[in-house]
């Protein structure tokens, strides 16, 4: 029997998503923050597992508000970022309207879904392209935009005059999402204050990016209105009871998390510096915990990396000519730059 003549046609067409695990010893490669929560061991010794989690999250989303400067009834949980935007999708439909390169996921979820997915490149700086975006708005009618700023894999932020140009497009037309999951590390408010100015624009945050990958705790933060549409397909028990239960603790100590940020930016400046000075690599100014940059030989250096026990992200086929690195430990930092010398050195 042929299974795929019982498959639906999007999804033939698909290939799967690979998140490759290749052993290091210093792993930069998916935007991982370099510091973890070690009192999270106690903390799951207090869950029943016997017991299902809190459907609503009420402890999590209260502290979230409160976190992001918001109301809990705004809010809703979700595991990860992956599965919000699947729900928003689910919600509103397509088709789905965004710039590329970026989160590979706000074209993967409309396809697989069946919806149509309008990708529309980004200009030479990396911003929007408004106009062509402002055109796919009114011939193609997109009930969903997703922009992403900080941008990956770029890592700049849009022009906040150019995003707003667009939300203003849309207004009445289309549900604007701008995905925040690297604002933390951003020198920019982002959009979560303007929020109550645009009915149409929803926020997406994480705490990925910020220590709390291994649990996937995203959230949607919008109108109740949209929120309450939204919750309408988000299955039961989405977010399990450990990952409520850390995530409630590493919100409770906001100093201490407001520090691994600073860190974490603090990092990203001396990598930055330090690739600035670096003969035949070209970086792209960062807000996020990561950074793009540009080499003669991309995959060369990057099997020179590897062979060193430093793992980055190769971007052929996404930004070519480029690899990207996250920005870890100081130490990691370290033997990354000492590694990066020498494998140049010896391609020279």
């Amino acid at each position: 029997m042929d299974i795929r003549k019982f498959v639906r046609p999007n999804i033939r067409s698909l290939v799967p998503y690979k998140a490759k695990e290749i052993p290091c010893r210093v792993k930069l490669d998916a935007n991982e923050s370099p510091y973890g929560f070690q009192e999270s061991v106690d903390i799951i010794k207090s869950v029943q597992t016997n017991r299902y989690p809190d459907p609503e999250a009420k402890t999590l989303r209260k502290l979230a508000a409160k976190y992001y400067g918001t109301e809990p009834e705004c809010i809703l949980q979700g595991n990860g970022s992956d599965e919000i935007i699947y729900h928003l999708v689910t919600t509103f439909g397509g088709p789905v309207l965004y710039p590329v390169p970026t989160f590979s996921m706000f074209g993967i979820i409309p396809t697989a879904i069946g919806e149509k997915a309008i990708p529309v490149n980004l200009d030479r700086e990396f911003d929007l392209d408004t106009d062509a975006m402002l055109r796919s708005i009114r011939k193609d009618k997109p009930r969903l935009i997703f922009l992403s700023t900080p941008n990956n894999p770029t890592g700049n932020c849009f022009s906040s005059e150019r995003v707003l140009r667009i939300i203003e497009a849309a207004r009445s037309k289309a549900i604007v999402v701008v995905d925040e999951a690297y604002q933390p590390f951003s020198s920019s408010r982002g959009f979560l204050p303007l929020l109550r100015d645009y009915k149409n624009m929803v926020i997406v945050r994480t705490l990925s990016k910020i220590g709390l990958a291994a649990l996937r705790v995203g959230f949607l933060i919008a109108d109740k209105d949209i929120i309450n549409e939204v919750n309408k397909v988000r299955l039961p028990f989405n977010l399990n009871s450990f990952s409520q239960a850390i995530a409630v603790e590493v919100l409770k100590n906001r100093k201490n998390l407001a520090a691994r940020i600073m860190s974490i930016a603090s990092g990203r400046e001396r990598l930055l510096a330090a690739l600035s000075k670096t003969k035949g690599v070209t970086p792209f100014p960062s807000e996020a915990n990561f950074i793009l940059f540009r080499v003669d030989d991309p995959s060369r250096v990057y099997d020179g990396l590897l062979s060193r026990g430093v793992l980055v992200r190769n971007m052929k086929g996404v930004v070519e000519g480029s690899l990207r690195v996250t920005v870890g430990t100081p130490a990691e930092n370290t033997a990354f730059l000492r590694a990066l010398q020498a494998v140049l050195q010896q391609l020279s």
